[in-house]
């Protein structure tokens, strides 16, 4: 081989060694390509599990339906509970409107019985006798009158009334020429009507027709 041939050559191995050395293209990645490394997302790993749910076993089922039985039951308990203490609540709010149902009526009372006690104070140090009536007498009215108009209690006369066994209860009878009918001649208890309600009967004397 000539001179002129070997120095021909060289630059040739000389391209080739500078192409060896440099670094090589990176493969371009196909953006819409799946990755295929397994460093998957984990919402895909969760949408590839669901494609392939894997049934419950028996004993599973059993245990979530014993859950949720036990909880129903726990829920039903509670309600029970809660419901008798409604109950109990309600019971003694009952008994205790019933209890203090008279106590407008016994403040109202009280006040006369004030006037009562002063009544008697008054008896003991002092001889004025027609006075101690008087102020009985004022009280008593005072009494019926506030019973009457802001209780409904009203007290009835029946002396010289018929005699009428719905409002008059007999304890005493006696026979005359004097009626037709029979009628009451005396009082011995006067009767009360609450509103229009018979409370309590009047006790009377009864005059009866002689046959």
């Amino acid at each position: 081989m000539s001179k002129k041939e070997t120095q021909t050559e060289k630059p040739d191995e000389e391209r080739m060694d500078d192409m060896s050395q440099e670094p090589a293209a990176e493969p371009q990645s196909n953006e819409g390509s799946r990755p295929i490394s397994g460093n998957e997302p984990e919402s895909s790993q969760q949408e590839a599990g669901r494609e392939f749910d894997i049934p419950s076993t028996p004993e599973q089922k059993i245990a979530e339906l014993e859950a949720q039985l036990a909880d129903t039951r726990d829920q039903l308990l509670r309600k029970a509970a809660d419901f008798e203490n409604f109950r109990k609540r309600m019971n003694q709010e009952k008994q205790s409107s019933v209890e203090y149902a008279n106590q407008s009526l016994l403040l109202d009372i009280i006040p006369i019985i004030d006037d009562f006690e002063r009544a008697i104070q008054s008896g003991e140090s002092s001889t004025d006798y027609t006075g101690l009536l008087e102020g009985v007498k004022m009280i008593e009215k005072r009494l019926a009158s506030q019973l009457e108009n802001k209780w409904g209690l009203k007290r009835f006369n029946s002396a010289g009334e018929l005699f009428d066994p719905n409002i008059h209860e007999a304890v005493m009878m006696e026979k005359t020429s004097d009626v037709s009918e029979a009628t009451v001649q005396e009082d011995f208890s006067k009767g009360y009507l609450l509103k229009e309600r018979v409370i309590r009967a009047a006790k009377v004397k009864v005059l009866m027709p002689e046959t």
